[in-house]
């Protein structure tokens, strides 16, 4: 079996039939990212996708949970599989810096509530995923550790801003990853690497632990190999948690029986899939994104769904609602970065004002300090009602528009970015209208709704394009569901990328 390529439900069955320990399968996974991690920074073929990399940790984990597993606990459908956590979700070993300096050393005196259950469950932590600063982003660019890289094409971006984690599960260095997504942040990088993930309705995962950006909108969610992955990983991280308020679940997500799905499950007959009218108007002119979205309508089709056309409110309207909070919750919420309790300090300062402004004017990146500064441009007195109350207007009015669509329809699908992953620093040379990127991802925060994405294909240059479902509160593993059904008369999620990429 090709270890690279399989699933982590895959991966734990061999383990139980003691076909492999997780000893083994951790050293491959370690030495698959140590591997990328010993290339040079400016190898075009590094991924770049780690930001540290727990190996005692992980080597002592491993041996733990087979010990565990030998006894006959049984602790998950997938104990003793190697995983990588985003470098903003919080663990006692390692560093946890959401990729900015600002935060250089800093370690964590506790666990995220996730990562409390993923180690409950027998997860096995390879290290930290690399990502856009304090995930702001859409290309993980804006990372004080360098980009990070496209396995299918090591030219382009990986998406953003969990990109780390999806070029690990990608390549193989890791067997499924944990992100987080405030606008698109799980779903566009999965589209980009022909992952399998989930934004969860908002409050069924506890954010305990989460390095805040805008907290009305983070969520953790799963990047996987396929749906049926994403679903277990899921009702692992869900529930309930004392400690964040936001946390609405009293008890876990259940798969839903995709974990043991019957021979006759793999119909759609009586669900009703809505496609809102003229949404890919914001795609690229080449059609091959559109096309490979419009058959994956047709399978679901084939399976027994009904597609049809509906309404809904013009998306541009819901993104720039989604940036003018998502500004201003940020700028809330980084205001604590100061150099005085943690984290970086700058030198030379005779003053707490000069420590202040010196520290967050050489730590922030350039990307980070822009958020700041337009959310204190709209919180403040004189731009307080013209932005972010009327933000905040659309914001509401975006969910009942929602709402009423899904009922008359039981998911929507949609498309999970406008474009293609540009080329690395094509952002810089402004060739990309990067303002849009996550046109079709903001809505899913905004309305605090589950929205998985899964591939459906690949456009013109061979790179993948996935398609995104939107459903109903609480309906995370339905959606999932109806993503696994379509897996099983698909191939699109067991394609691999060349481990050289296509430079």
């Amino acid at each position: 079996m090709d270890i690279g390529s399989s699933t982590a439900y895959e991966l734990a069955k061999l383990i139980k039939a003691k076909k492999l320990s997780s000893p083994e399968l951790t050293r491959y996974y370690l030495d698959a990212a140590k591997k990328d991690a010993a290339k040079k920074a400016n190898d075009e073929t590094k991924l770049n996708a780690y930001t540290e990399i727990f190996e005692k940790g992980a080597m002592a984990a491993a041996a733990e949970i087979q010990k565990k597993i030998d006894a006959g606990e049984n602790l998950s459908p997938i104990a003793g599989v190697p995983m990588v956590l985003k470098d903003n979700i919080c663990t006692t070993e390692g560093k946890t810096t959401a990729a900015s300096k600002i935060l250089a050393g800093y370690r964590s005196p506790f666990d995220a509530d996730s990562v409390e259950k993923l180690k409950g469950a027998g997860a096995v932590i390879l290290g930290k995923a690399n990502m856009d600063e304090f995930a702001i982003g859409s290309s993980n660019e804006n990372s004080c550790y360098g980009p990070v890289r496209n396995p299918w094409d090591h030219s382009r971006i990986s998406g953003g801003s969990s990109g780390g984690s999806a070029a690990a599960v990608a390549a193989g260095l890791a067997a499924y990853s944990l992100g987080s997504d405030t606008g698109g942040s799980v779903r566009q990088p999965c589209s980009f690497t022909g992952l399998t993930g989930i934004k969860p309705t908002y409050g069924s995962v506890s954010r305990y632990g989460l390095i805040a950006l805008a907290s009305s909108f983070d969520q953790i969610g799963p990047l996987a190999q396929d749906a049926k992955d994403a679903s277990v990983i899921l009702s692992i991280i869900s529930g309930k948690d004392e400690r964040d308020s936001t946390a609405s679940m009293t008890e876990p997500f259940r798969p839903c029986g995709i974990v043991h799905a019957e021979p006759d499950s793999d119909r759609l007959e009586g669900i009703k899939i809505g496609v809102p009218k003229d949404c890919f108007g914001y795609m690229a002119d080449d059609g091959s994104g559109k096309t490979c979205i419009l058959n994956a309508a047709e399978i679901l089709k084939d399976l027994g769904a009904e597609i049809t056309e509906i309404q809904l409110p013009p998306l541009n309207e819901a993104q720039s609602a989604h940036f003018v909070i998502t500004c201003a919750e940020a700028a809330s919420n980084l205001a604590r970065y100061d150099g005085v309790k943690y984290g970086y300090r700058a030198e030379g300062t005779t003053t707490i004002e000069e420590v202040y402004a010196k520290t967050r004017s050489e730590a922030f990146g350039a990307e980070a300090k822009r958020r700041i500064i337009f959310g204190y441009y709209i919180l403040s007195e004189k731009n307080y009602d013209n932005y972010y109350r009327q933000a905040l207007k659309v914001r509401s009015m975006v969910k009942s528009a929602f709402d009423k669509a899904l009922e008359t329809c039981d998911y929507i699908l949609m498309p999970v970015s406008p474009f293609a992953p540009h080329k690395i620093g094509a952002k810089k040379a402004g060739e990309y209208k990067l303002e849009i990127s996550d046109i079709y991802t903001a809505p899913g925060n905004l309305t605090g709704l589950p929205a998985a994405v899964a591939p459906c294909g690949f456009d013109k240059s061979g790179l993948p394009v996935g398609l995104q479902l939107i459903g109903k509160a609480f309906s995370d593993m339905d959606i999932l569901s109806v993503l696994y059904r379509y897996q099983q008369v698909t191939e699109w999620h067991k394609q691999k990328c060349d481990e050289g990429g296509k430079n």
